[in-house]
C-alpha cells in the first residue's frame, strides 16, 4: 500500500519548507511508502523554484497549471492523477498547504481505510476536535458553523459532520471508480470557490462510499499564506449545487438514484452502465464538461 499525498496549492513559497519535512517524518515513523502529488495552480510566486529544490530530497510528483483555475479544477486534476497512476488499496490523503492540516492526524485515517471505509474526514466536529483561529473574524467564524449547519440539514451523509474540512483521506480504488462513472463530471462546480470541497463527498456519497471521521484540530493560526476563500462565490456555489442535487427533473439524485447500490454490489457493472454513455439530463451538466 502506498500513501499518495495530494496537494493542490497557490502560492505556497512560504509553506512548503514548513510541511513537507513533517509529511516526511510522519509517514517515515510508522514506515509507509509514500509519494506527494503538488499541482501548482499558476502561482505567481517562487513556489516552482522551492519545489524543485524539494524534488531532489523528496519523493514528488510536481504538476502546474499555466493559469489559477481555482480549486475545483486543481482537485479534479489531482485524483484524476492518482487514480491513474495508484493501486486500488492505496490511500490518497488530500491536505492544504498552508500549514493548518497537521500531518500528525494521518495515521488515524489511514488506520480508519485499512478498516473497511472509503472517505475518511479529519473533523472538527468530534469530540476532541476544533480550531485554533487566530485572528479570523467573527463573520468568517459565523460562516463555518452555518455551513455546517446547511449542509447537515441539505446533504446528510452517515458519518460525516464536517462537510467543508478538505483534510481527508480517500481509498484510491474509490477515485478510479468515481472517475469513471462521473467522467468530467465529478466534480463540476469548477468555477465557485471551494464548493468542490462539499460537491466531493456528496458525489462519492452518490456513488456508495462508506465515511468516517477522526477527531481533528485546525491550526488556523500557524497558516503560513493568505487565505484563497471567497465566502460569496462559495455561498453562491452550495446554493447552486442544492439546485442541481436536489431538482426533481434529472437533478443528480434523482439521475444516480440507484448507483449507490449497484455500485456497493458490483463495482464492474456500476462503471460500465453509469460510465461512457450514459445519459444525464440537461441540468446535470452545468458546470461539466460532458464526455
Amino acid at each position: 500500500m502506498k500513501i499518495w499525498i495530494l496537494l493542490p496549492a497557490y502560492n505556497e513559497a512560504d509553506s512548503f519548507p514548513r510541511l513537507l519535512p513533517r509529511v516526511k517524518e510522519a509517514l517515515a515513523e510508522a514506515g509507509l511508502e509514500w509519494r506527494a502529488v503538488i499541482l501548482d495552480d499558476g502561482s505567481t510566486d517562487e513556489s516552482s523554484e522551492i519545489l524543485a529544490a524539494f524534488q531532489k530530497e523528496y519523493p514528488l510528483d510536481i504538476l502546474a497549471h499555466t493559469l489559477n483555475r481555482g480549486l475545483g479544477e486543481t482537485e479534479r486534476d489531482l485524483f484524476e492523477f492518482v487514480a491513474a497512476r495508484g493501486e486500488p488499496d492505496d490511500v490518497a490523503l488530500r491536505l492544504d498547504c498552508d500549514d493548518t492540516h497537521d500531518p500528525q492526524f494521518f495515521l488515524a485515517m489511514v488506520k480508519k481505510i485499512r478498516e473497511g471505509y472509503d472517505v475518511v474526514i479529519a473533523s472538527r466536529f468530534r469530540p476532541g476536535g476544533g480550531q485554533d483561529l487566530g485572528n479570523v473574524s467573527r463573520y468568517r467564524l459565523f460562516l463555518t458553523y452555518a455551513a455546517a449547519f446547511y449542509m447537515n440539514l441539505l446533504f446528510p451523509i452517515k458519518g460525516v459532520r464536517d462537510y467543508s474540512c478538505g483534510f481527508r483521506a480517500y481509498r484510491v480504488g474509490l477515485l478510479c471508480d468515481a472517475v469513471a462513472v462521473f467522467r468530467n463530471n465529478f466534480i463540476q462546480m469548477k468555477g465557485l470557490g471551494f464548493t468542490s470541497t462539499l460537491e466531493t463527498i456528496i458525489k462519492l456519497n452518490l456513488l456508495g462510499a462508506r465515511f468516517a471521521e477522526v477527531p481533528f484540530h485546525l491550526f488556523y493560526n500557524r497558516k503560513a499564506s493568505s487565505s484563497k476563500m471567497l465566502s460569496s462565490l462559495t455561498t453562491l456555489g452550495y446554493f447552486i449545487m442544492t439546485i442541481l442535487h436536489w431538482w426533481p427533473f434529472g437533478g443528480w439524485r434523482s439521475c444516480y438514484r440507484q448507483l449507490g447500490d449497484l455500485w456497493r454490489q458490483n463495482p464492474e457493472e456500476a462503471r460500465q452502465r453509469y460510465g461512457p454513455g450514459f445519459r444525464r439530463s440537461t441540468i446535470s451538466r452545468i458546470g461539466g464538461g460532458g464526455h
